[in-house]
């Protein structure tokens, strides 16, 4: 339950607006920051509170308008929705129409078979479950968040129509499907007069398997996408230049995207090729490595992850450069396509 009075302290920017770039989701009527907030991870019921309410109200101060989260989001799973409610409750309530908030369920959330997969069951308990923890009262966005070999795509096509038609939420999304399951939802929910708002796949300059299918379908669709790990978990950023550091996420062995055996030599010295080249265009690494993902006309925002308020600024500050000459594309794909 939600107790937090309203903060009268906070009141948001004035300029929030004036320099972030808004991009139009597909052939939707909504548009997203080039750049929205993703509460995978240092938002959970571990981390520091403060510092996860500072990092959200920074970012709507800097126009981030999009929170994106998950109903195992932590940990403990759950634990984000339940951060991110305290701050809504007591600071950002006030802007409820200014935001885009989205949740998504697919993975292991609770125990038993309801509660993993794409079932109609699942779907719509979870989406139940993560209003409550939210304290709003309807999603922007709700997702599948994974696809589900086990369930017909109809039946959870047919759940992601019938949460919107109930009111839970305005949009639906599907993350991390193949080329062919997404034309086939797409094609799915335009029978159901639901179309498919966005997809949320995985994206960076070390994994481009979106350019192999996936984009020609969203362009084909006019579907909107907004890729997650642009920075694939912290390796396109100069953490990585001298080698793995003790304490990173790589070098963390429960690590499922980032893991220290992956990380080759090779992938270490295009690391630092990418650098230099960031280094010529006056940004750093992770500042390009956005740029880079947003400079794809499929992409219509990237989700940045932060632990502290300091990276949510330095992202924000990659919009100030987004155009690449020739020269820079070319050299770019030199390194992670020789």
């Amino acid at each position: 339950m939600i107790t937090h009075e309203p903060n009268p302290h906070y009141r948001a920017d004035p300029n929030r607006y004036a320099a972030m770039p808004y991009r139009r989701c597909g052939k939707s009527g909504l548009k997203l920051p080039a750049l929205s907030l993703g509460l995978w991870q240092n938002f959970g019921g571990v981390d520091s509170f403060s510092n996860a309410r500072a990092m959200m109200l920074r970012a709507f101060d800097l126009g981030i308008t999009h929170f994106d989260l998950a109903n195992n989001y932590g940990p403990p799973y759950g634990s984000a929705d339940e951060t991110f409610g305290r701050v809504m409750d007591r600071d950002l309530k006030p802007y409820r129409d200014e935001l885009i908030i989205s949740n998504k369920a697919g993975y292991d959330m609770w125990p038993g078979p309801y509660g993993i997969g794409g079932s109609r069951k699942y779907l719509v308990a979870s989406c139940d479950q993560s209003l409550k923890r939210t304290g709003v009262d309807y999603f922007d966005i709700f997702y599948s968040h994974a696809p589900d070999p086990e369930t017909p795509l109809e039946e959870t096509m047919q759940a992601l129509d019938y949460i919107v038609r109930s009111g839970r939420a305005l949009y639906v999304g599907i993350s991390s499907y193949s080329p062919e399951d997404t034309r086939r939802a797409t094609e799915i929910l335009n029978d159901l007069g639901t179309p498919l708002l966005i997809h949320q796949p995985r994206y960076n300059l070390l994994d481009r398997w979106i350019e192999d299918g996936l984009t020609d379908v969203l362009d084909d669709q006019g579907v909107g996408a907004i890729v997650f790990s642009p920075l694939n978990q912290g390796l396109l950023t100069d953490k990585y230049l001298q080698g793995i550091p003790e304490g990173s996420r790589a070098a963390r062995a429960e690590q499922i995207y980032l893991n220290e055996k992956d990380i080759g030599e090779e992938t270490l010295a295009a690391i630092a090729a990418l650098n230099t080249i960031a280094q010529q265009r006056g940004q750093s690494l992770a500042q390009m490595a956005l740029a880079w993902v947003l400079n794809n006309p499929t992409v219509t925002s990237a989700i940045i992850g932060a632990s502290r308020v300091q990276q949510i600024e330095e992202s924000v500050a990659a919009l100030d450069k987004l155009a690449f000459s020739d020269d820079e594309l070319a050299a770019i794909e030199s390194v992670i396509n020789p």
